[in-house]
Order: C-alpha cells, then structure tokens, then sequence
C-alpha cells in the first residue's frame, strides 16, 4: 500500500454556507489553496466571489461549514485576528487611508508585526514596488488608481501573509495598469507568495493562477487547471467573450 505524501492544502474550505439575512449567497461551496499556488476564482458579478473571501478573511460568519488555515479552523476567529495568523486580505476598491502617506499606510499593514521588523519590510516594499518608493511622503488619497492598487497590495504584504487573497485588483484601472498589476502577481507568485485571487478579468486571471474555480450563484459550478478553464468553450463563451 503506497502511501499518500501529498501535503495538506495550505487553505481548505469546506461546504460552507453564507446569508445576508434570508438570502444565501454562498450554498455550500468547498474550494482548496495549496502552498505556493495561484488560484483564482472567477465569475460574474454577484456570483458571490468576494462573499467567500470576506467569509474566508473573517469579516462575514459563515452559518455552516469549515475554513481551516494551515490545518487550524480559523472559522469565527474575528477579521483583526486573522493577520497574525497568516492571512492578508488586499479589498475590493483597495480601501487605502486616504488622509495618511504611503509609509504610514504600509506601516499600519505591519500592525501586528514586531517593531524591529518593519523597516526590513518597508525596504522590501519599496525595491518590489519602486513607484511607492518615489511617494513615500505623498498622501496617498492624492496617488492615480494604480499606484493605490499598488499601495493596497503593497500594504497587505507587510503581515508576510502565508496566502495573500486579492479581491479584484484589476477594477477600473487602465489596460496598461491591468497588465503591470498582474506582472507584480506573477513576481510574487514567483517570490514564493501564496495567492487566491478574485477576478473579473478572467482571462488574465486564467493566465496567471495554477488552478481555477467558475462559480455561479453562489456555487462552485467547474473547477480544474487555469490552462485547461482558459480554453474551454464553456468558459469562452460566458467569460472571455468567445
């Protein structure tokens, strides 16, 4: 009998269900993040997307089913406890302090980490997201759509999460803005990071992630390799305009 050496997922999810009062927006989905892998979940708006990150990040309870981290359940442990336990969210609409500079809001990215550490990491921001470098005094309300995207990225890295999540990181900004966030996800993928993106792109999506989850409605509808979801025709047809 041969046995199975495979490593635990890194993050597990299993059969949860989420409501905003009566309604169920999320109807017992399981989806799985193993260490080192980007994967993206895809579908149209209000598919309940960003729902299963807030309910995996903590900001939503889910009324039935597990999260594990790590192999630890971290299902009703509150949002502020869940960077220490290794997991960033970066939010849909970036969510930056708008009043603070871009070193401040990095700063309160390292809330929970020890003092001595964070000027370690606020260079490490900087070399990985030079631009930020360049406004480190400038208040960040004042920087362009994707230079905050930048920001809030940059800013979720100062946990050193073990999974970084990404709620549609792409939004309103520009073609050209599009193409570098994802060249930043794919150097961070590279680096080592551990990502479960949230994206209306899809077709950018699909070609940065490992693996890929389509949900519809609150379910998890397919599921598989990104290369192989990129070129299905179920896929083209709902998601990538083909």
């Amino acid at each position: 009998m041969t046995q199975n050496t495979q490593a635990a997922p890194l993050l597990k999810v299993s059969d949860i269900h989420v409501y905003y009062g009566a309604i169920h927006a999320i109807k017992g989905i399981s989806l799985e993040v193993n260490d080192g892998e980007i994967v993206t979940l895809i579908g149209a708006n209000g598919a309940g997307k960003s729902t299963t990150l807030n309910t995996i990040a903590g900001l939503l309870k889910p009324r039935q089913g597990t999260i594990a981290l790590n192999g630890v359940p971290i299902q009703g442990v509150g949002a502020s406890r869940m960077v220490s336990k290794g997991l960033a969210l970066c939010p849909e609409g970036r969510r930056i302090f708008q009043q603070m500079t871009v070193k401040e809001n990095l700063e309160m990215g390292a809330y929970s980490r020890p003092a001595a550490e964070i000027a370690g990491s606020l260079e490490e921001m900087f070399q990985r997201f030079p631009r930020l470098k360049e406004r480190e005094k400038q208040v960040a309300g004042t920087l362009s759509g994707g230079e905050q995207q930048m920001l809030a990225m940059a800013r979720a890295l100062m946990s050193r999460p073990r999974l970084l999540m990404l709620d549609e990181p792409s939004m309103g900004l520009a073609p050209i803005l599009v193409e570098q966030i994802f060249s930043i996800i794919t150097e961070l993928h590279g680096s080592g990071v551990t990502v479960l993106l949230v994206e209306q792109n899809a077709q950018m999506a699909l070609q940065v992630a490992d693996r890929a989850y389509v949900m519809e409605t609150g379910l998890i509808t397919m599921q598989g390799d990104a290369s192989d979801l990129l070129h299905n025709d179920a896929v083209q047809k709902a998601y990538l305009g083909s």
